[in-house]
């Protein structure tokens, strides 16, 4: 099984910052969630870990081993993202038989059954593919290729969300039959919320965030009703944010609560909610 280690990676580009002093490991035998506002350093992060850009200072191990124009580290990772890799005039089927010749674990077998289930026509020409389709097409790969350390960065681009919803049963499916590193960066944190058990949240190029779900959404909770009610009871608490709809509020606690009012509800905290709150600014 295979882990991946960063240690004080720092990127700049000219005169900006991209990512500072990033310190933090992607263990086997889970599925991350990479989050982060547009321009937060994922992107850059997903890149220096696949080899595709180098770092300014800073090291990434795989297993142990400095990943950095080493082809036997680096070929333990697939990444799947919006870019594609394929010649255009090539065909679905033709694709599974080149990256089956790169990746020696691609079970083309089970590439061909997701194709059914996904209605992908394995004759159609890549460039003729929809953008969900194109999508469906990236994931089969990511999926089929048998890599121990797999990244998605944006795996739903264009799909609906019937498409989505069989992606996440069939992520979470092949995650049971084979357990390894999944890696999801994405935008719709909501849909991911109950798959990954551990987030990374990076705002500023800086990781803000490092632990498993169910620990985050203990670290406090919600109170919400009208809206001076709210604001009398958490005068003098860890607030981390508040939304406002008409003469209701909702603020957003860290800490354990005690003595709720009648006139108040308390709930659990929420991912998605979270996110936002921590990545105001």
């Amino acid at each position: 099984m295979s882990k991946i280690e960063i240690k004080n990676i720092t990127k700049t580009f000219n005169d900006v910052t991209a990512l500072k002093n990033v310190n933090v490991n992607f263990e086997e035998n889970h599925i991350y969630g990479l989050l982060g506002r547009n321009g937060a350093g994922k992107t850059t992060l997903l890149n220096l870990i696949t080899g595709k850009m180098f770092p300014t200072s800073g090291e990434i191990l795989v297993d142990g081993e400095r990943a950095i124009e080493n082809d036997r580290a680096l070929s333990k990772i697939y990444c799947m993202t919006e870019l594609n890799l394929y010649p255009e005039k090539m065909r679905v089927k033709e694709a599974f038989h080149w990256s089956a010749g790169f990746y020696p674990q691609f079970d083309m077998e089970y590439a061909n059954t997701l194709c059914s289930q996904f209605e992908l026509k394995t004759n159609q020409k890549i460039k003729n593919l929809s953008t969900g389709y194109t999508s469906i097409f990236k994931i089969i790969i990511a999926l089929s290729c048998g890599s121990e350390i797999v990244i998605f960065d944006e795996p739903v681009l264009g799909l609906d969300a019937n498409h989505r919803e069989m992606f996440y049963k069939e992520l979470i499916q092949n995650y049971s039959n084979h357990p390894r590193t999944f890696i999801l960066s994405t935008h719709l944190i909501e849909e991911v919320a109950t798959i990954i058990d551990r987030v990374i949240i990076i705002k500023n190029g800086e990781v803000i965030m490092d632990d498993e779900v169910q620990n985050v959404l203990n670290l406090g909770c919600t109170v919400s009703g009208p809206a001076g009610a709210v604001d009398q009871y958490i005068a003098g608490k860890k607030v981390l944010g508040v939304s406002t709809l008409g003469g209701l509020k909702s603020a957003y606690l860290l800490g354990q609560i005690h003595d709720i009012p009648n006139n108040l509800e308390m709930g659990k905290l929420d991912l998605q909610k979270l996110f936002i709150q921590l990545t105001n600014s």
